[in-house]
């Protein structure tokens, strides 16, 4: 692993009630920074498919493929662990060594899952979220995005919660940076994504300029789609952890 030694300087944002000077109710933003050794921090990229049914977030992928290629070469350059975490297409790596990785690594019992609130999200995504047009979701991912880079000689490839928690114990983790698509969709609700790491007490943290959400402006709270995603990251800094930006990991 290169970068031994390295630490990693990360800003971490959260949305905490407090009251104004009247004594009114508001959210207040919260900064804490956090050092981290870079060998003990990992990152999951979640969903971060070839081809998707709605072009709209297909062609918003495709955009940040190449930023989140550099920001996980000199994260990974530094010592950071990789997980690639394309849900539904494990067949197609069946044979890696990346795959083989998070299969070898040896099996712990998650512990038991803490209880924690689940409000309701900010936007209406009960038509899939789809900003294209599309009626109707279909299964269009065979893989990972082929523009995004696999070191098989570091990286691991999982979809599986419980793969990938075998996978932080074996590496130490300290600190999981999940960065991918789609933040109110499997981000959230993945078997490896924010709600399940939270209520196993894993310190997580989403890349919030490396996600997109599933929002179509049509649907409630009838804002742009780009509005629409940062509701969604401020509702995951006030419910369930905080975030911080890909320059913690580029700097």
């Amino acid at each position: 692993m290169n970068g031994s030694g390295t630490e990693l300087s990360l800003t971490l944002r959260r949305w905490a009630p407090a009251q104004d000077d009247g004594g009114h109710a508001i959210w207040r933003e919260v900064i804490t920074p956090e050092i981290v050794p870079a060998v003990n921090t990992a990152i999951v990229i979640c969903d971060m498919w070839d081809a998707h049914w709605s072009r709209g977030a297909s062609e918003r992928v495709d955009v940040m493929v190449p930023h989140m290629n550099a920001v996980v070469a000199v994260a990974r350059a530094k010592g950071v662990h990789i997980i690639h975490a394309p849900s539904d297409t494990l067949d197609f790596y069946a044979g890696p060594p990346a795959r083989q990785r998070a299969l070898g690594a040896p099996a712990v019992t998650p512990p038991l899952e803490l209880t924690h609130d689940d409000p309701a999200l900010p936007i209406d995504d009960s038509d899939e979220g789809s900003d294209t047009g599309e009626p109707t979701p279909f299964h269009a991912w065979s893989r990972q995005h082929d523009a995004l880079e696999i070191d098989h000689d570091l990286d691991a490839i999982s979809d599986d919660g419980v793969e990938i928690y075998n996978l932080l114990r074996m590496w130490n983790i300290m600190r999981v940076l999940v960065m991918g698509v789609h933040t109110n969709m499997c981000i959230l609700n993945r078997s490896f994504g924010i709600k399940q790491m939270v209520r196993w007490g894993v310190p997580i943290a989403l890349v919030r300029d490396l996600t997109d959400a599933m929002y179509n402006p049509t649907h409630a709270p009838y804002v742009s789609h780009s509005e629409g995603t940062q509701l969604v990251i401020g509702y995951i800094e006030r419910f369930w952890c905080p975030s911080i930006t890909s320059g913690d990991l580029a700097s």
